[in-house]
């Protein structure tokens, strides 16, 4: 999957698995993690993801990693934020109230720009991956962390023959063998949400689930 896709999509308005308020399970499951006030949170793919508010309101500076230039513009606009844009290595770095936002490849991300990350937030990264690229995001999240850093990370369940991605399904078999050995890997929720979710019912999905799991990097 190329990056021009999500970037188209955010062009044509495709954004679906944009939420118009911050995830449940963000706020049901943060405090688990023991993140210190004041430490940062890298959000891989943000977008213009209103859990970044909600982040911020917790006390945590916000490091944001984007594709679309839309996306990271929106987000500042929206919220009433004047940023300011920097060259940043290969990232456009937008800043603004305790949010940095890179706009760029996540796989261009590197121990420099991670130097402060207490803590990551995936929500909607992993699902947004083909199977093809799931390793390599793994390995490279792996890479950023340092031993002991938490990760909330949320994925989706269905029946892959009935919809194709994104957003794909990730189910804990798979998030184990992305994760074991270098992760401490716990379920810790799973929801049934396909009553809520018509644009998978019309897929002709039969049954979605979205599951919550804390990682520690060993």
């Amino acid at each position: 999957m190329e990056a021009n896709f999500w970037r188209t999509r955010w062009q044509d308005g495709q954004i679906g698995f944009h939420q118009n308020d911050a995830n449940p399970y963000l706020k049901q499951h943060w405090a688990a993690l023991g993140v210190a006030a004041g430490g940062q949170v890298l959000v891989p793919l943000c977008g213009k993801s209103k859990d970044m508010l909600w982040l911020r309101s917790q006390g945590h500076s916000v490091l944001g990693v984007e594709l679309s230039a839309l996306a990271t513009e929106a987000f500042f606009a929206e919220n009433g934020l004047q940023a300011t844009a920097v060259a940043d290595g290969k990232f456009m770095r937008s800043s603004a109230a305790g949010y940095d936002l890179l706009c760029g490849d996540f796989f261009d991300l590197g121990r420099r720009e991670c130097a402060n990350v207490a803590a990551v937030y995936d929500r909607a990264s992993l699902i947004a991956l083909p199977t093809e690229m799931r390793d390599r995001y793994a390995h490279a999240l792996t890479a950023l962390l340092e031993p002991g850093t938490p990760v909330l990370l949320v994925t989706m369940e269905y029946p892959v023959e009935e919809s194709e991605g994104p957003p794909f399904s990730v189910d804990e078999k798979e998030v184990r063998r992305l994760y074991q050995g270098a992760f401490d890997i716990r379920h810790v929720g799973t929801e049934d949400v396909l009553v809520n979710n018509p644009r998978f019912r019309e897929r002709g999905v039969t049954s979605l689930q979205e599951k919550t799991y804390i990682l520690r990097r060993l």
